[in-house]
């Protein structure tokens, strides 16, 4: 028996058996596999390279675009994209399938909304009594709901004396040398925030409780979004002439153009295939849309110039506040409910 230890060191290595055409096919066929492989690896790293070069370039151009938008208006236009789409797919899905939790969700706008302004009046030196403008207006809102449209007025009516009452007694109490001028315009600041917020929030479910009403209420905030959103597009691309510069100094007449032709086309679609009305209401009901969203946006505005504020709150980033976004919406409340019951007979 031998082993590696009785090879001498002078003996010569042993040969190597001849390779078969075989094995040197299979060599040669390993080699050209293993190129092929070096050479997909390559263009990998290659398309790889290229690739999260084009991204990181896409990305650069993006950013510098939103922060050129965010110079010129104040907003983050991401954030304020994936809030909007958020809170657009919570209200078309319960509008759509469950009626009780879009009334929760208007409460809690109409809530917030009120909080916000009666903290800017605060703020300006006004005596808002929060707690029980909340309670009022949140009664107020769900009567919309649960009352008749008559009685619901006297909710309305009671709920402003309400709160003017309380302002006048608490300024009773208060003895802090209170002029005259600024008492009045504390009571009526008071009714006004009823009105203005609740009140108008209240109208929205008035509409939503009528046969097809989430259809209606559906319509007209898509109109009044679709307003709001063609005046921004078209404002930020061609703005050049101001529309109310000492009320609004960024809203142009372009982009009053744009949110027109936004609302019409909105109008007549949503009336066509949702409301299944006639196209020509369609214009009817667009345009009256954009008179009270521009409206409410334009009046919003002059409060908060007033105040010397440039947003409600900061509760939603890339909007401002919930007033902010209900600016429009709540004076359009009024004429979808007119609306309503206008053309809701010619409905197919």
């Amino acid at each position: 028996m031998t082993d590696a230890s009785d090879d001498l060191p002078g003996d010569p290595p042993p040969a190597e058996a001849p390779l078969t055409r075989r094995d040197a096919a299979n060599l040669r066929k390993s080699g050209a596999d293993g190129e092929q492989n070096a050479d997909f690896q390559s263009h990998v790293r290659a398309a790889r390279s290229e690739f999260e070069s084009q991204v990181a370039q896409a990305r650069a151009e993006f950013e510098e675009a939103n922060e050129r938008i965010k110079q010129r208006t104040g907003r983050d236009l991401i954030v304020a994209i994936l809030i909007g789409l958020a809170i657009g797919a919570v209200l078309i899905a319960s509008l759509i399938f469950f009626k009780w939790v879009f009334v929760l969700f208007c409460l809690a706008a109409v809530l917030l909304g009120m909080f916000e302004f009666g903290r800017a009046l605060i703020g300006s030196g006004r005596k808002v009594d929060l707690i029980p403008q909340l309670v009022i207006g949140a009664v107020l809102v769900l009567s919309g709901f649960f009352v008749g449209l008559w009685l619901h007025w006297v909710v309305a009516f009671v709920a402003v004396a309400l709160v003017i009452v309380w302002r006048l007694i608490a300024q009773m109490f208060a003895k802090d040398g209170r002029t005259y001028g600024a008492v009045l315009g504390d009571v009526l600041i008071a009714g006004f925030l009823q009105l203005y917020v609740p009140f108008l929030g209240s109208l929205c479910l008035i509409l939503l409780r009528q046969d097809g009403g989430q259809w209606w209420v559906l319509a007209f905030i898509i109109i009044a979004v679709a307003s709001d959103t063609g005046a921004y597009a078209t404002g930020l691309s061609f703005g050049k002439h101001p529309m109310a510069p000492r009320i609004s100094p960024k809203k142009t007449w372009e982009g009053f153009a744009g949110a027109a032709l936004a609302a019409l086309i909105a109008g007549v679609l949503l009336a066509m295939f949702m409301l299944g009305l006639p196209w020509w209401t369609g214009l009817i009901i667009g345009a009256l849309v954009l008179g009270t969203a521009t409206a409410g946006d334009l009046g919003e505005s002059m409060i908060k110039r007033d105040l010397g504020i440039k947003d409600m709150s900061s509760w939603l980033p890339g909007h401002g506040g919930v007033l902010d976004r209900l600016d429009s919406i709540l004076p359009s409340v009024v004429a979808a409910l007119a609306l309503f019951y206008l053309f809701s007979p010619l409905a197919a």
